[in-house]
């Protein structure tokens, strides 16, 4: 897919190749997957589990995984812990599960989530820049905020007001959620300046005349903003890419402010609508959003996220989504759409969604061990005899993999 494309079109070509990733998290989406056969919960914290899962991505020829991560326990409850001890509880760091990860893969992108709400823009510049070293050009990151009270107690920096449920729309949740996404907005222009405060040959090495760096190639950020002022340079050179993937998940609200972090800071955007309606009007925000910064010209990428429960037949998916509600106490729900069927089917409502202006989607597996390998085996087989994926990778880099220049420097280009 070209740039162009990804950046405007609005009804993607229909032979146009679709972009496909996989959001990892612990034993799958379905809070009761832990307790399925093929689950290994015993594994859940080694590096040979994650190892497994992206090498099955990457057999399926998929452009990325994200892996899930949080400052706090995982919990069913939108507002604090829940107290349960019958789901996975606790997780690895999903930016040191990527880096394990990067040696023993090629091909596919490694985009770990990034929580900016307690974190160090100068940090995890650093942190990220050093992964695309380490995969050689494959590392991104999903941004994402938080407004819990007890993960801002985690850190003693801040505090959040307690927000009962029926507030969750009222003016002050609203306020506080999108000046947290516009905060997060800040910390992705600081990361993006860090990676290009080194200009691409800055390092000279030049043994003769002892000098290793060209120090006025090395530049001040000077960023000054509401919720940061980071002079940088950063300490770790350009990185492969010059500009790793940035990604981050929009769902609709009354404010606009996912909409408009997405269309401001991103390269892909995660969106969650239930039908093609839903999916015609969430592409028109985002786009409206992305001409209203500027961005009119820019490539980027939106993908439809789908929690999937995918078997040979309707009724062994419904049969096996039922008895894992059964597990759990209480029926499933997501933010994103649920899909219960065949990967044929699971084709299907991809092809048609694409119609919408959607280049790509990113797969929610309920059981990562029954339903990653449904969708590398079962999926992409079917899309490929479509002519609706790849059969190969075409490409050494996860920019390349979705059609995405490589930046210019913004301070070489103004030096």
């Amino acid at each position: 897919m070209s740039s162009s494309l990804a950046s405007r079109s609005s009804s993607p070509r229909s032979s146009a190749p679709l972009h496909l990733a996989v959001a990892l998290d612990g034993a799958g989406w379905h809070p009761a997957a832990w307790r399925e056969a093929v689950a290994r919960p015993r594994d859940l914290f080694t590096a040979g589990y994650w190892a497994d899962l992206v090498a099955e991505a990457e057999r399926g020829l998929l452009d990325f995984v994200t892996i899930e991560d949080s400052l706090g326990f995982q919990s069913s409850h939108l507002l604090e812990p829940d107290g349960r001890t019958d789901q996975v509880r606790g997780r690895l760091d999903a930016v040191l599960i990527a880096a394990r990860v990067a040696p023993l893969t090629r091909n596919i992108g490694l985009v770990p989530t990034v929580v900016a709400t307690h974190t160090e823009p100068f940090h995890i510049s650093k942190a990220i820049a050093t992964l695309d070293y380490v995969s050689a050009g494959r590392a991104g990151l999903r941004v994402q905020v938080t407004r819990r009270p007890n993960e801002a107690a985690h850190f003693g920096r801040r505090t959040f007001p307690r927000f009962d449920l029926g507030e969750l729309h009222s003016p002050p949740v609203r306020e506080l959620t999108a000046d947290l996404l516009d905060e997060a907005a800040d910390y992705v222009e600081v990361v993006r300046r860090l990676w290009d405060s080194w200009e691409d040959d800055a390092e000279i090495r030049d043994v003769a005349t002892g000098r290793f760096i060209d120090r006025d190639k090395l530049h001040y950020i000077d960023f000054e903003g509401k919720h940061f002022s980071v002079k940088g340079p950063s300490i770790t050179p350009r990185p492969p890419q010059g500009q790793p993937l940035v990604s981050a998940l929009a769902h609709e609200e009354a404010t606009g402010a996912p909409f408009r972090l997405v269309a401001r800071s991103t390269d892909v955007g995660y969106v969650t609508p239930q039908d093609i309606g839903q999916a015609r009007a969430v592409v028109a925000a985002v786009r409206a959003e992305q001409d209203a910064a500027g961005r009119a010209e820019e490539p980027l990428h939106l993908f439809g996220d789908l929690v999937v429960f995918l078997d040979d037949t309707p009724a062994a998916a419904e049969g096996r989504r039922d008895r894992l509600d059964a597990l759990a106490g209480n029926a499933y729900t997501s933010d994103a759409r649920i899909f219960t069927g065949t990967p044929a089917q699971l084709a299907d409502l991809l092809l048609e969604l694409r119609e919408a202006g959607l280049s790509g989607f990113r797969l929610r597996p309920a059981v990562l061990g029954h339903d990653l390998p449904a969708i590398t085996r079962g999926l992409v087989p079917e899309l490929q005899r479509r002519g609706s994926f790849r059969n190969s990778y075409e490409t050494d880099t996860l920019r390349g993999l979705l059609g995405l220049a490589r930046p210019t420097n913004r301070y070489a280009a103004t030096a």
